[in-house]
């Protein structure tokens, strides 16, 4: 009997289907990877389980990225499985192929991502030549039973689906292109004075920093300016209300422009810009009446939508401070461990029309989940009909491929407090959403003085909570609290025609500031926003619904930028670099803008727009992202001058060889002579990113001023590897000038081996050595034990304790080794990066007794699988006996015991040959006895090269063996094969 294979795009979407196909197809059989009825095989991926990559020809390795190589613009692109889930792509390869299934359906998600994700699954299940059986696509937007079970009875066929298709590999390959060209032909650009500057750009990345760059060069470049606001007191017979001077004839129209004719966006009604008519007016109004004009109106106030994940990242960073990274994370969290929320992934804000009944059903779960601070409201809601039909709420056309983040019908339990605090965010907005709105009383009163033939308006405003609505849900109640942030107060009343009295006035000096960093709550609106800024319409109206990114790689784009040192986090500020400036400065230098611009994004969905209606063809829209990637791989390689053209800095240290004026080009800080012109100068110069890493500007100051900084983290080597050193400037001799130099600290000239004496008399010592008892202090890029150098006391040392003032990009400071030294422990450090795959990661310090050094020393993590039998976690949870048992029987460390090559019983084996038997004995031996015995031969006689350990040379038992002078290691198994019969 012939089947019908379903692939979902995730495993939850899986169980929706299954569900919803049992009452029509009959029952499903439970797999391990798979369900099975009489007609359907359904499985699912998990997210993308495939990427593209160039064929091997075209691939270019790193430490080989140079101009020669570049561009890389391949034919066609293979396939390679994702790392992380090559088990689950195996099990969906496996039933596509099966013979039985003659048929495929489409059941990722409803849109470009989704079809890609299939589309790559089912080419690479075909491999060399396609998998030959007829797809047909199943497109939802809600996953309610009833409204799976009619897609599947209007299945749209392959061919529908085929514009959709192109397009997405489209996007998918032209981000490839540019991206792996861009960072190429930029790294090489940077690296041509030698090193290795990894200089990274993408279509969102680098439009995205862009931005972040802009806000700084605006606040750089703000002067602040001075101004005057005029606050009175006014005396009503029912008390006293503030009010503040305005000009009412003001128009920003009409205002003074700045000395470029820009208009001045400063200017306000409520300013006045010297302190003579600042004073002037307040001493003008003091003690004299006032009349009153007054305009009171009530307002209603919404509450905000339901969450997409943009949202939901943005208010949780400034409610909690969360990371976009962070929030992601708790989210998916909550949907994949907890079954608690909805996909998270969504860049929608509404819900399908059909899922009123499914609201309904989360209200009573809400009402009876004994979540005592939330479960009255969703009670509330159950009896006061507050869920009806909206389209605000439910509403098809603002439904995408997922629909907004609500709870679901799954009430969590053991939630962490991060979990807790995301999951209550998330039912506060889905319930408020349903509530009435809030209702003010809005008043505006004008306060107007006349006194020697002149008027002076004040302004007062006030704002009272009438019904509170939804705002119940947040702890606002009517009446009695006072919206500061909406910068409304309950005003004194004053009655008709009544006179009141100014009774004071005050001038208060304040200066204008310059625009907010961006935070990531900010950065992330700007992002999903960054189609509005577009010029073009055609190309705005393309990303109007878009923005740069999607909901789900936005947090991933901010961390790539902050873990490649584009930005730093300070706070909630995100603070670009001097490495994102030096970007800019290229691309703009260079003449490839369009690589920082939104428009980039913009123009891209419009064609990917047409694409999908079939109004333009794939191959089209792929020439023309050649012909790009070809135009900024050639603007990087002809350019020809020594320097690009920027905003550059001049540094306030003065050179240190000749006094002269130090000033910033694109490569180097240089010496321009005594005033600056470049006359006179007297060559002193230096990098500005040694070993790939940029200065900041006080960095640059400071090695010049101090000619010493660090240690600095951030350097990489030639082949891409990051470290850490220290910098300074050494005088030369022969060049008669200063030059830069890593310092590595004073471990290359170990006093250990030296025979220097140390002397640690002017230092507080921070702790007793682990190892011996002695004083540990600080010395050099090291915290070393007193006995491990030479010292008056004791001159030839005894121990070797040391650990590292930066271990793998984490500083490491004085109170962390104090505490490692009291407690066998530091705190939870957060900043190491992995030498391997150069992902930060968080650990403790721990002195391991056993191992004699300072190790790293992980959090416990909860796993979702039972633990096996006899491993570690049932080994926590042995009887007392049992853990002392253990305990004697158990290895010191962690360390991996080495494992004794397995011997052959007696009468078994294979018999080495006359010429091996000389070498390893002429006892019959399993293979894996004879390579130990081979190899304890060769390093009893020292026969391995000492420049080349892969490499043996032969004695004269060896050469009867190997059949020549020498052979590597990667042949003896083949040379043993010939010897063992």
């Amino acid at each position: 009997m012939t089947k019908t294979l379903v692939i979902a795009e995730k495993p939850s979407v899986a169980q929706d289907i299954v569900r919803a196909l049992t009452p029509v197809a009959g029952k499903f059989d439970k797999h391990d990877d798979h369900f099975e009825s009489d007609g359907y095989v359904v499985t699912s991926a998990v997210g993308h389980l495939v990427e593209i990559q160039a064929p091997e020809q075209y691939d270019v390795k790193r430490g080989k990225w140079s101009f020669a190589h570049l561009p890389v613009i391949p034919p066609h692109f293979d396939l390679k499985p994702v790392d992380k889930t090559k088990s689950r792509l195996n099990a969906v390869v496996k039933q596509a192929k099966r013979k039985d299934v003659t048929a495929l359906v489409n059941a990722c998600d409803a849109g470009r991502e989704g079809e890609l994700i299939f589309r790559l699954i089912e080419q690479y299940a075909g491999g060399a030549k396609p998998l030959g059986k007829p797809i047909k696509r199943l497109w939802l937007q809600s996953m309610t039973p009833q409204a799976i079970r009619d897609g599947f009875d209007r299945l749209r066929s392959e061919q529908q689906m085929q514009g959709l298709a192109d397009a997405a590999r489209s996007r998918s390959e032209a981000d490839w292109l540019v991206g792996i060209n861009g960072t190429r032909a930029m790294t090489a650009f940077n690296s041509r004075d030698g090193g290795f500057f990894l200089t990274t750009v993408g279509r969102v990345q680098t439009p995205t920093l862009s931005v972040v760059v802009e806000r700084e060069e605006q606040i750089r470049k703000f002067v602040s300016r001075d101004y005057w606001e005029i606050r009175g007191l006014f005396d009503a017979q029912a008390g006293q209300y503030p009010g503040k001077y305005f000009d009412p004839a003001f128009k920003k129209a009409s205002a003074p422009l700045l000395p470029n004719g820009e208009p001045d966006p400063e200017q306000r009604a409520d300013r006045v810009w010297n302190a003579r008519d600042a004073q002037a007016i307040a001493e003008a109004v003091r003690g004299q009446p006032a009349t009153v004009t007054e305009e009171s109106k009530p307002t209603t106030q919404a509450s905000g939508l339901l969450f997409d994940l943009t949202s939901l990242q943005r208010e949780a960073n400034s409610r909690f401070g969360f990371s976009a990274k962070t929030t992601l994370a708790l989210a998916q969290s909550l949907y994949e461990r907890h079954k608690a929320l909805t996909y998270p992934r969504t860049d929608s804000r509404a819900l399908p029309e059909d899922y009123l009944p499914v609201v309904k059903d989360t209200m009573k779960m809400l009402a009876t989940s004994g979540m005592k601070h939330l479960a009255p409201f969703a009670k509330q809601a159950i009896d006061g009909g507050y869920v009806k039909p909206s389209k605000r709420v439910f509403d098809n056309a603002k439904v995408s491929d997922h629909f907004a983040i609500i709870p679901t019908l799954q009430a969590p339990s053991g939630l962490s407090d991060a979990e807790q605090k995301l999951y209550d965010f998330v039912v506060r907005r889905f319930l408020s959403v349903f509530f009435p709105s809030a209702e003010f009383q809005v008043t505006t009163r004008i306060s107007t003085v006349e006194t020697q033939g002149k008027k002076y308006a004040f302004r007062s405003d006030g704002k009272v909570l009438v019904k509170p609505g939804w705002m119940a849900i947040y702890g606002k109640e009517a009446e009695g609290e006072d919206d500061e942030k909406e910068g409304g107060k309950r005003l004194v009343p004053v009655q008709p025609g009544e006179t009141v009295q100014v009774a004071s006035a005050e001038a208060k000096g304040l200066r204008t500031r310059p625009p907010a960093r961006y935070s990531e709550a900010t950065l992330l609106g700007a992002m999903e926003g960054a189609g509005k800024l577009i010029d073009d319409e055609e190309l705005r109206e393309a990303m109007q619904e878009k923005g740069l990114g999607t909901p789900a790689t936005r947090a991933a784009i901010i961390e790539g930028l902050l873990n490649e040192k584009y930005m730093l986090r300070e706070g909630r500020e995100l603070i670009p670099t001097a490495k994102a400036f030096q970007l800019m400065t290229l691309l703009r230098g260079l003449g490839v803008e369009e690589l920082s611009k939104a428009e980039l994004t913009g123009e891209w969905e419009y064609k990917l727009a047409q694409m999908e209606k079939g109004a333009l063809s794939r191959d089209a829209f792929m020439r023309e992202i050649a012909q790009m990637t070809e135009h900024i791989v050639k603007k990087a390689k002809e350019y020809d001058r020594d320097t690009v053209p920027g905003d550059y800095a001049t540094l306030a240290a003065p050179c240190p060889n000749c006094g002269g004026v130090v000033k910033e080009n694109y490569r180097r800080y240089t010496c321009t002579g005594p005033k600056g012109s470049g006359d006179g100068a007297c060559g002193f110069s230096f990098t500005k990113s040694p070993a790939g890493r940029t200065f900041e500007i006080a960095e640059a100051e400071a090695l010049v001023r101090d000619k010493h900084i660090g240690p600095l983290e951030g350097f990489r080597s030639k082949a891409g590897w990051p470290f850490v050193a220290e910098i300074r400037l050494a005088f030369s001799e022969d060049d008669k000038n200063w030059k830069l130099e890593f310092d590595f600290g004073d471990d290359a000239k170990d006093p250990a081996e030296t025979g220097e004496i140390v002397d640690f008399s002017g230092q507080a010592k921070l702790g007793n050595c682990p190892k011996c008892g002695a004083g540990v202090f600080e010395f050099g890029s090291n915290y070393i034990c007193a006995h491990s150098v030479p010292t008056a006391e004791q001159p030839q040392p005894t121990c070797d304790f040391k650990t590292g003032k930066v271990i793998l990009q984490q500083p490491v400071d004085e109170a962390q080794v104090k505490k490692l030294l009291a407690e066998g422990k530091t705190d939870l450090l957060d900043k190491f990066v992995s030498m391997r795959t150069r992902r930060s990661f968080k650990a403790f310090l721990a002195w391991n007794k056993d191992e004699g050094k300072v190790t790293f020393e992980f959090e416990p993590r909860d796993s979702k699988f039972p633990p096996r039998k006899g491993g570690a976690f049932a080994a926590k949870k042995a009887a007392p006996a049992k853990k002392a048992a253990a305990a004697k029987k158990a290895p010191a460390t962690k360390t991996a015991a080495i494992k004794t090559p397995r011997k052959a019983a007696a009468g078994t084996g294979l018999k080495p040959s006359a010429a091996l038997a000389a070498v390893i004995g002429d006892t019959p031996v399993l293979r894996t006895e004879a390579t130990k015995k081979l190899w304890d031969y060769i390093k009893a006689k020292g026969l391995q090269d000492p420049k080349d350990k892969r490499s043996i040379q032969a004695d004269a038992a060896l050469q009867a063996v190997f059949g020549k002078s020498s052979a590597t290691m990667f042949e003896l198994a083949g040379i043993l094969g010939k010897h063992l019969a």
